[in-house]
């Protein structure tokens, strides 16, 4: 039992110790401009001559959303990943510490956005909350996979840009019955919003999968830059 808890403080005591140093390579410049794009948005409704309708203040919710969303592409960004690797924390720790240091403001803000939005013409609170959720989600798996398959030390301008790219074909590509983006009105949006939180799911697990350091075999396989041992391209 001493034991025990002995590792259980040190291991704490780790994790403090990598507070501040996280809190200084986590990417302010980029979540602060998505931050200040998305308030933007929602603040767009607050301009249109003779209010906006309830389709519009979605719309501009969504994309809020989404801008945010593409600031927490570049979350796992780390110049220094490959000179601080052999840390005693593993990888989904430093990860999740990353995650959980930006909640707090990234919650702050989307209270914010959803404030700009006119009350009267607001969509459910919590079903955009889970649309919002679910595509940040998306942005930290899409960026825990580039860190695991690549040695990109900067990452997130290419998943931002996946991650844009898919947000724009889903609507068109989605196969009926699994809609995503239906308007506040629809009978289909407490449907849709229990797909959201599937996606959300799987964006956790997909999380799971890629947090941890590949295997010793595969870091042998994967020569610098993200290329195989050996290839020229």
């Amino acid at each position: 039992m001493t034991g025990e808890h002995g590792k259980g403080t040190a291991g704490r005591g780790v994790v403090w110790a990598l507070v501040r140093p996280v809190w200084r390579t986590l990417p302010w410049r980029a979540l602060g401009a998505a931050g200040t794009v998305g308030l933007l948005l929602a603040g767009t409704s607050r301009l249109v001559s003779g209010g906006p309708t309830p389709w519009l203040t979605l719309v501009l919710l969504r994309a809020a959303a989404l801008v945010g969303a593409l600031g927490l592409a570049f979350l796992l960004d780390d110049p220094a990943r490959h000179l601080t690797a052999p840390v005693p924390t593993r990888r989904p720790l430093r990860q999740a510490l990353r995650a959980v240091l930006v909640a707090p403001p990234v919650a702050l803000w989307w209270a914010a956005v959803l404030l700009l939005a006119p009350a009267k013409v607001r969509p459910p609170v919590a079903g955009v909350t889970v649309e919002a959720a679910a595509t940040c989600a998306l942005a930290f798996a899409g960026a825990a996979a580039a860190v695991r398959l690549t040695r990109e030390q900067r990452p997130g301008q290419a998943v931002a840009a996946a991650l844009l790219t898919s947000a724009v074909l889903a609507p068109l590509l989605l196969p009926d019955g699994w809609e995503l983006f239906v308007p506040a009105e629809n009978p289909a949006w407490d449907a849709a919003h229990d797909r959201w939180a599937l996606v959300s799911v799987a964006a956790v697990v997909a999380w799971g999968l890629c947090g941890p350091e590949p295997s010793a075999r595969w870091a042998r396989v994967r020569g610098p830059g993200g290329r195989r041992a050996g290839s020229s391209a």
